[in-house]
């Protein structure tokens, strides 16, 4: 049992599909993982942690930011005890690799693993946040920069991802506003002609999982 909001891009089209996965939703506690934009120049990132604070609270949500560098190479029931305090995360988009490298370093991956399994967390985000969960990252170099870990921390970028899905997904297919559509269209192309099992979202949508059932609205 596992309850998921995977958008395309931002909170979508059918926010109210998030605040129904969580119980009782109003006020519910909800970690801003921006791991994603390290390799953003420090002001940049932190006002898109700020854009994406002020959406989460428009819905009713109380919203923080969990910085998973503050956990890195500690022992991972560090990350484990803060979110356990949390309802639900919301892992925005950005370089998918400076994401899982985040994940992993801070122990953050196996303790969202736990918690999904248990089915006592929400896992919601979008672009990168969703990516992240299929069980490779091979694919995605066509849009987001490996390279950026290994200029951030001088190691090489990871290419597993979480797993958590048995899928690759895929954003902003058929979005021509997104700078992005057609890096992904090319990659949605290389996943067809390899046979990687993938399921596409344009902006707008999102891919809803709750238990057993998983929809796209």
């Amino acid at each position: 049992m596992m309850r998921m909001y995977l958008s395309s891009f931002r909170f979508g089209e059918h926010p109210d599909r998030l605040l129904a996965l969580l119980d009782p939703p109003a006020g519910a506690r909800i970690a801003v993982i921006a791991n994603a934009t390290d390799d953003r120049p420090a002001g940049v990132r932190a006002a898109g942690v700020d854009q994406e604070i002020a959406g989460l609270r428009a819905l009713g949500l109380r919203p923080s930011e969990l910085d998973l560098r503050t956990f890195f190479d500690r022992p991972f029931a560090e990350v484990g005890a803060v979110l356990a305090d949390f309802a639900a995360v919301w892992v925005r988009g950005g370089n998918v690799f400076v994401l899982r490298h985040a994940l992993a370093r801070s122990g953050a991956d196996r303790v969202l693993l736990d918690l999904l399994r248990r089915d006592a967390l929400v896992y919601a985000g979008y672009s990168a946040g969703a990516c992240v969960l299929a069980p490779s990252l091979r694919g995605l170099e066509r849009c987001d920069d490996a390279d950026a870990v290994t200029a951030l921390y001088g190691e090489p970028a990871p290419w597993d991802g979480l797993a958590v899905l048995d899928h690759a997904v895929v954003p902003h297919i058929d979005s021509p506003g997104h700078p992005e559509a057609e890096l992904l269209a090319a990659v949605v192309a290389d996943y067809r002609a390899h046979g990687v099992p993938h399921r596409t979202l344009r902006d707008g949508q999102a891919l809803l999982i709750d238990g057993a059932r998983a929809t796209v609205c």
